[in-house]
């Protein structure tokens, strides 16, 4: 397979949820116009991302749903369930271990975290929060692939270095700062205020269209 862009990784994750809605509507075809349309991109642009998967679709015919949500799936890395501990059990941690619907995509939470005695015990969600110095233990025992980072930003990079020392090698952050990770580790960054910051640079441009507009 192909080496696959980023812009295109996050399209082609975009396309498992249309198809989704699909499953769920018991649609058991679809088109790169239907794909398109649910993406809120141009059909050239899914099959061109489709491409980069294999050829599975019939000209004239479109898509099997079924067909298509198994190859995404492969694709993506989504053919067993991966393991998730969330580090750092403030609000954001805490509401994530709420989230009820991870299960549904194979992402199983299996533990949580902190530095702060005062929260280690506590029982959020289905998980008893336990201290930082537990990591290594829990993540060899747990086969913990992945982590959630939702600590202050001055306390990231040496939670990250401790995630990384116990054996999690993907995490997805997001701690307001960059971190630096060796080879071999991925991070990919959640950054609220940098959406709402394009936010209001497409608005601001929006409402400037529109004042010069006769």
């Amino acid at each position: 397979m192909a080496s696959i862009p980023t812009a295109t990784v996050g399209r082609l994750v975009t396309y498992l949820r249309a198809l989704a809605e699909l499953e769920e509507e018991q649609s058991e075809k679809t088109s790169s116009d239907e794909l398109a349309r649910r993406a809120q991109v141009s059909a050239f642009q899914v099959r061109k991302d489709l491409a980069y998967c294999g050829r599975f679709g019939t000209r004239g015919s479109g898509y099997q749903v079924a067909v298509l949500v198994r190859e995404l799936r492969r694709v993506l890395g989504l053919t067993r369930p991966w393991h998730v501990a969330i580090m750092g059990m403030g609000r954001l941690g805490q509401a994530l271990a709420d989230y009820p619907n991870f299960d549904q995509y194979d992402f199983l939470l299996r533990g949580a975290f902190d530095a702060d005695a005062r929260k280690v015990g506590m029982v959020v969600g289905s998980m008893t929060v336990a201290h930082v110095d537990a990591l290594p233990e829990a993540v060899t025992r747990d086969a913990i692939d992945l982590a959630f980072l939702t600590v202050p930003a001055g306390a990231a990079q040496s939670a990250a270095d401790a995630l990384i020392a116990a054996g999690v090698r993907g995490i997805l952050n997001f701690a307001p700062t960059m971190i630096d990770v060796p080879d071999g580790v991925r991070v990919e960054p959640v950054d609220f205020l940098a959406g709402l910051q394009r936010l209001t640079f497409h608005m601001g441009a929006r409402a400037s269209e529109a004042a010069v507009s006769p």
